[in-house]
């Protein structure tokens, strides 16, 4: 399939370079090298979720197409939370990947996401890390996404509707206590073991990120 995508390209005049392992397109692409980058996400080796973080991890902000067969909501959502800047299911009609790539390719490479620091929290996007202070703490992707809504609107009361929309897109109704009990794994990592109580609970409205005093 890649040799196929590779020499299709070629014909519509693009110059390619097909790499067959993940950890092999960590050394191959680096930054600014490539207009644009297409993973499969069933790689040898390393999977291309990962090789997607490691790429943005490593400063490689090339537009990424995740190229795959895992069709799934939550295989998108993982991609699309991992870095990358497309999604195309297989099978495609190459004319539609022909067209995203030159999409991507005219959009260029993105910045690097900023840190979020709100106080002693810390939240890099690229690295998809969170530190209160040194201490890294471990999350779930939607975890962090939650955690990147919050520290994007310290201060800011965020419905419960809007935390749906940041965590779980399309997944959830309205009605779901699944916020509630994010919030409290949130509150089990980022405050309860620091002796803080930093997200709080806004009766009949939402939850807030503590804004730091100053």
């Amino acid at each position: 399939m890649a040799e196929l995508i590779g020499r299709g390209l070629t014909e519509q005049g693009a110059v390619v370079d097909v790499i067959a392992r993940g950890e092999d397109a960590l050394w191959m692409a680096r930054p600014g090298r490539y207009d644009v980058i297409v993973l499969d996400v069933m790689l040898p080796g390393i999977d291309g979720f990962e090789t997607c973080g490691r790429l943005r991890a490593a400063g490689v902000w090339s537009p990424v197409l995740m190229l795959t067969a895992r069709a799934q909501v939550e295989d998108r959502v993982a991609g699309l939370d991992g870095g990358a800047d497309d999604y195309l299911a297989k099978p495609f009609d190459f004319a539609e990947l022909g067209a995203r790539l030159r999409a991507l390719a005219r959009r260029g490479p993105r910045e690097r996401p900023t840190v979020l620091e709100v106080g002693d929290l810390r939240l890099d996007p690229a690295e998809r890390r969170v530190c209160r202070g040194d201490v890294e703490i471990a999350m779930s992707a939607t975890e962090f996404s939650l955690m990147e809504a919050f520290m994007a609107r310290p201060g800011q009361v965020l419905s419960r509707l809007a935390l749906l929309e940041a965590g779980w897109p399309d997944a959830y109704e309205n009605r779901s206590n699944v916020v509630a009990v994010y919030v409290g794994y949130l509150r089990n990592k980022i405050d309860r073991p620091f002796g803080r109580d930093d997200l709080e609970t806004i009766r009949g409205a939402g939850y807030r990120l503590r804004r730091p005093e100053r």
